[in-house]
């Protein structure tokens, strides 16, 4: 059995009934196979970011502040998006920001990272992911390039509790877990047992 990583898993939308975040708890459900501890570490809660929270005498929100914490804490985050009008979600890049400032201290700097996503268009998210690759490059996030996740997702490919119903689908999502357990390797290193 090969190590664990603990991993944070954020989605890119805040729908209660997003297929990401289907595709997510799918993720979630494959993830001890191949060595990895997905947990969502959610971003309805985050406040818009501003930069006032950074001047002397301000405290950031008890949200941002526990969202950062779990940044700093996780591994890696792998990131499911959705994609809006061709872009990453507003709610998405809002997250991002919390975590990349300040510049010194930003959890989200040097993390290992991967980004995934699902749509019912057939390219799927990859505009989006190639959009949140942008500012995950500026926090010198090391990102897992290949496999690439452009799921087209149709009707009843992964249940509401997360079960893909496809077998090519189940081996095609494990192996870019395997993929992403040896970038953590590559990149967080072994640990002493």
């Amino acid at each position: 059995m090969p190590e664990t990583f603990a991993v944070g898993t954020v989605v890119g939308s805040i729908s209660k009934t997003s297929i990401n975040r289907r595709l997510a708890l799918a993720l979630e459900k494959l993830g001890p196979e191949v060595g990895l501890e997905l947990r969502e570490i959610p971003i309805e809660p985050l406040p818009f970011y501003n930069r006032d929270y950074e001047e002397e005498g301000a405290s950031y929100p008890a949200a941002a502040t526990e969202f950062r914490e779990r940044i700093a804490a996780a591994d890696g985050i792998l990131f499911v998006t959705t994609e809006y009008n061709r872009s990453v979600p507003g709610v998405l890049k809002n997250a991002i920001d919390w975590v990349s400032r300040p510049k010194t201290d930003a959890p989200m700097g040097g993390k290992p990272s991967y980004v995934v996503g699902t749509s019912r268009g057939s390219i799927g998210t990859a505009l989006a992911q190639q959009h949140l690759r942008s500012p995950l490059f500026f926090l010198a996030s090391p990102q897992l390039a290949q496999p690439e996740v452009f799921l087209r997702y149709t009707d009843g490919l992964i249940n509401d509790e997360g079960e893909i119903t496809n077998e090519a689908t189940r081996d095609f999502l494990r192996s870019a877990l395997q993929a992403f357990h040896a970038h953590l390797v590559l990149h967080v290193g072994h640990r002493e047992a």
